[in-house]
């Protein structure tokens, strides 16, 4: 029997300008996602990104107010230039999954957010407005990527 998670999750779907895998480094080396991680604003530390089954995603996320907001992950599941599996183990809890698609030479990305429960859904949207958050990290991914592609074909 399949459950409905719809008023639990947050998704968004976008359709970068680049190809799959100048999308997959942004997303997993720790000198690219640094630059482009987190809410308008925001930069970050990286103290550790072992993008495996089983490894650490050590971030701190260094607020424009100068609130620092320690996060760990766990990669659960990493298939090369397809998907990444991430659960956040530090408050809140909530399990990542995003899925990349080649598309010719675009890359079609689904940024799903799985939260325990509607409740913390709705908290995480009111305290951390997480769904303009998510909004605005994927509008940096673009304007990141773009820097990107310049760099890799000249």
């Amino acid at each position: 029997m399949e459950s409905n998670t719809n008023d639990r999750e947050l998704i968004i779907t976008r359709t970068l300008n680049a190809p799959v895998e100048l999308v997959w480094e942004a997303w997993t080396k720790p000198e690219h996602i640094a630059n482009w991680w987190g809410p308008d604003g925001f930069t970050n530390t990286i103290s550790k990104m072992d993008i495996r089954s089983g490894g650490e995603w050590d971030l701190v996320m260094h607020g424009p107010d100068g609130t620092d907001y320690k996060n760990k992950s766990i990669f659960r599941e990493v298939i090369p230039l397809k998907m990444l599996v991430y659960e956040h183990i530090t408050g809140p809890h909530f399990v990542a999954t995003i899925i990349f698609e080649q598309q010719d030479e675009q890359t079609h990305l689904k940024w799903h957010m799985l939260f325990d429960t509607r409740e913390q859904l709705i908290q995480v949207v009111k305290t951390f407005k997480a769904d303009e958050g998510l909004k605005q990290n994927v509008e940096k991914l673009v304007v990141y990527l773009k820097g990107m592609g310049i760099q890799n074909i000249y």
